[in-house]
């Protein structure tokens, strides 16, 4: 796997991470709380699992006629969503809860979306948080079909119209990773990520098909064996479902680290990047919104993106609470904290910015 160095020139950085994990430790420890999950997750898994579970059953069900079964459709699409960034999310990064079984079995919620826990804890975990907005080790920031999401990638013509067609691209987020989850374990096992991470390779391959295969055959199986509908009819069906989570996770996604302020770096010839990794995490991520309520509860936090990079293994439910300590003493060492007040705001940097990105 390849691997680069961040090294701060200035002395003040790692007095800035010292001092920020200093205070956010005494923040738990003073409020005599765990920065683990609480019952809080447990009732957020059951909602969001209840919005993806129940529609399903009332469609294998009942006799449920083509716009009241859209619906259902829909509303499955956004407990899909809602599973992968406030459940699925915090599990595999161990913050749901401090027992690991717990955080084994909610992670394990990633193949309701018809994705590979593996495969995730790799590009997300390893190499999106290590290599933030790094091109060329962060995926995340790849160029995705017609989408060019780094100024440091190829520029083509037709870019110039993503931030109109962008947004449709993303709804194909969670359908593509159906297919491409075996290119990206392949390339994984070759390169040597999954060895190295204590996994066989050849059963990781066996067992991303065998639950690939399982997927298929619930969601799409069932429901051509259980109900009325047209085998065409399931098929748009279960596209609508991915469209509709795909576009909701993306967007959110990409609103935390394509947006304006958000830093692109490279690292020079001997592979350094010259900031240290806490001020690069400033740096390159976005908070937004933080004071919608809801959206805090429904994309798990994500939205406090600077807090999770800086305290990944910290329960989402927390980071309402943190972001102004890590806010005060980012101000305090002259560290910027990129903050989009409402998401709309954000939505729109994230637009403006994949313009620029198409044109430049």
């Amino acid at each position: 796997m390849k691997t680069l160095k961040f090294v701060g020139n200035d002395p003040k950085q790692q007095q800035f991470a010292a001092e920020l994990r200093k205070r956010v430790n005494a923040y738990f420890k003073e409020n005599k709380i765990s920065p683990k999950g609480n019952v809080r997750m447990l009732l957020k898994a059951a909602v969001m699992l209840s919005m993806y579970l129940v529609p399903f059953v009332l469609l294998l069900t009942l006799h449920v006629t083509i716009l009241p079964a859209i619906l259902l459709v829909l509303l499955m699409g956004i407990g899909e969503a809602g599973i992968g960034m406030s459940v699925m999310h915090d599990a595999a990064h161990g913050a749901f809860s401090s027992k690991k079984w717990v955080n084994s079995t909610f992670a394990s919620t990633m193949f309701l979306l018809g994705s590979n826990t593996f495969n995730w804890k790799v590009q997300h975990n390893i190499l999106h948080h290590t290599f933030t907005n790094v091109y060329g080790y962060d995926q995340d920031i790849e160029t995705k079909a017609t989408l060019r999401l780094c100024e440091h990638a190829p520029l083509k013509r037709f870019h110039r119209f993503q931030f109109l067609y962008a947004y449709f691209f993303y709804g194909f987020m969670t359908l593509a990773k159906l297919i491409t989850d075996i290119g990206q374990l392949i390339e994984f096992n070759k390169i040597g990520i999954t060895k190295e991470q204590g996994y066989q390779p050849k059963r990781e391959v066996i067992k991303l098909i065998a639950t690939k295969l399982i997927y298929a055959s619930l969601l799409i199986g069932l429901p051509l064996w259980l109900t009325e509908y047209k085998w065409y009819q399931v098929v748009v069906g279960f596209c609508i479902l991915h469209f509709t989570a795909g576009i909701i996770m993306s967007t959110i996604f990409q609103m935390a680290h394509v947006v304006e302020g958000a830093q692109q770096p490279l690292p020079d010839e001997h592979g350094v990047i010259h900031n240290e990794w806490e001020t690069h995490q400033l740096l390159t991520t976005s908070d937004f919104a933080r004071n919608n309520l809801f959206l805090n509860w429904y994309v798990g936090g994500l939205n406090f993106q600077i807090e999770h990079h800086l305290f990944p293994n910290t329960c989402h439910l927390h980071y309402r609470k943190i972001a102004p300590i890590v806010e005060q003493v980012a101000a305090e060492f002259g560290i910027p904290y990129n903050l989009k007040p409402t998401f709309t705001i954000a939505f729109l940097s994230h637009a403006k910015r994949l313009k620029v990105l198409g044109r430049s």
